[in-house]
């Protein structure tokens, strides 16, 4: 049976962007007068492990969690991306 010569599209960057979009939509939620985003983070995405703010726990290597930050703060966008913090889902949604 003869080869297909024919090339294979190669994935796409713009398809890695749609699957990181699919897998973490970000939003906005109002805390207590405050505006925040809040992305989530799929147990596939996340690579490294921080201290959650809410329990002082680790939030482990390959753990889905979720990444706030200030939507509404004075010293811009810049300070308030470098200040975000990854959350246990629970530890957010109790707080």
């Amino acid at each position: 049976m003869p080869r297909s010569h024919r090339r294979r599209p190669e994935r796409s960057s713009s398809d890695d962007s749609l699957d990181r979009l699919i897998a973490g939509w970000k939003r906005t939620e109002v805390r207590q007068g405050r505006e925040w985003f809040v992305q989530p983070v799929s147990a596939a995405q996340a690579q490294k492990s921080y201290v959650c703010p809410g329990c002082a726990m680790s939030v482990a290597v390959g753990v889905a969690h979720l990444v706030a930050w200030r939507a509404d703060g004075v010293l811009g966008d810049a300070a308030d991306l470098s200040a975000r913090r990854h959350w246990h889902t629970h530890c957010w949604r109790t707080s």
